[in-house]
């Protein structure tokens, strides 16, 4: 069928899905939804004070909340508002091209998706599309075609996501306490991290499709830039918390790398985004990511995990994926004895929101 709107054909894709297996999946049960909510807010001011105790109470405070929540959101980040701005236009303009245009012209090397091909029923499926781009094809001229605009702001702007992430990485390792926060930058560069430029298109059929399944982030950490429609919700304390969007926020979250990395002291919480009825959503992430041969063990000791590269990770997670629908994630690789308070299937989307 052609399409000569904008919008991936959602509709058609979880028709057949629907056709296919009338019935939902099985769920954890005792999930609520709770309020909206404030994520934490750290200004990172505080980190260029020439006061150390003023730079040290917002490392604690980055800690405590990746420790606590899994999630929080910084303000004076050091994006500019401008570059947001920019970036947002031209995001809008690339989504708003005719479908076709999105889905055979190769644009951004090709890593146009939309929907979910590995659903097995409907709740795997997510209503949204999205370009999955390497950081080394972000400054790839040939990958642009005609929205030649687009590369120089997408350059900057990953740029500027790169920077921040790794500043916030090395603040979590060196609370750790091993004097190790030099090995974010020895194992990460931009032939191994993503920006991914998320839409989601308004759902007037049905408020239980839901924009992004829930999903663990599989990387170190996430760096999200979301509009005001909001939609994005995190699991805590076993509810589902809504998260109130802030125009002069961005919201970084913790990965399954780093809760490995930690031995748990930080968190890789659950997340997904709700659909809207009405309106459309757009959002922009940045994922640390390491090469695909980087081992990855717990600093802190005794581990409660084994050593495993990325790669390891990432074909156990597509494995698991493929045979049942579902992300199992990090429970896969506990060091036999140890205590999994982690529920074993989480859903199966790994990218974020």
């Amino acid at each position: 069928m052609v399409h000569s709107d904008s919008n991936p054909p959602l509709l058609d894709h979880f028709g057949t899905l629907l056709l296919r297996h009338s019935t939902r999946c099985d769920e954890p049960q005792g999930r609520v939804t709770m309020e909206e909510c404030q994520l934490p807010l750290i200004d990172l001011c505080g980190l260029r004070s020439g006061d150390e105790t003023v730079r040290r109470a917002c490392a604690a405070a980055i800690c405590k909340a990746s420790s606590e929540w899994g999630f929080f959101q910084v303000v004076n980040h050091g994006i500019s508002p401008r570059l947001v701005e920019r970036m947002r236009t031209e995001q809008v303009k690339l989504f708003q091209s005719p479908f076709e245009t999105k889905a055979k012209s190769g644009l951004l090397n090709n890593s146009y998706r939309w929907g979910s091909p590995r659903a097995t029923c409907t709740n795997q499926f997510s209503w949204s599309e999205a370009f999955h781009v390497l950081l080394t094809n972000v400054s790839d001229e040939a990958c642009y075609g005609e929205f030649t605009s687009l590369r120089e702001v997408m350059t900057c702007f990953a740029a500027a996501m790169s920077e921040l992430s790794r500043l916030l990485a090395r603040i979590l390792i060196e609370n750790l306490g091993h004097g190790k926060q030099a090995l974010i930058d020895n194992i990460c560069d931009e032939t191994t991290c993503f920006l991914r430029l998320n839409h989601y298109p308004a759902c007037p059929i049905s408020p239980e499709i839901t924009g992004l399944v829930p999903h663990t982030d599989s990387d170190f950490l996430t760096i999200l830039c979301q509009d005001q429609v909001g939609g994005l919700q995190l699991m805590k304390d076993s509810k589902w918390v809504t998260v109130k969007p802030n125009k002069d926020a961005l919201i970084v979250n913790i990965g399954d790398l780093f809760q490995a990395w930690s031995n748990d002291v930080y968190k890789s919480v659950e997340h997904r985004v709700v659909t809207n009825a009405t309106t459309e959503r757009y959002s922009i992430a940045y994922f640390l990511c390491p090469y695909y041969d980087s081992s990855i063990e717990s600093l802190v000791k005794p581990s409660i995990y084994r050593r495993f590269t990325f790669r390891e990770y990432r074909d156990q997670v597509q494995e698991d994926v493929r045979k049942t629908g579902y992300k199992v994630g990090l429970p896969r690789f506990l060091l036999k004895g140890s205590d999994d308070n982690t529920r074993l299937h989480a859903p199966s989307i790994t990218a974020s929101s």
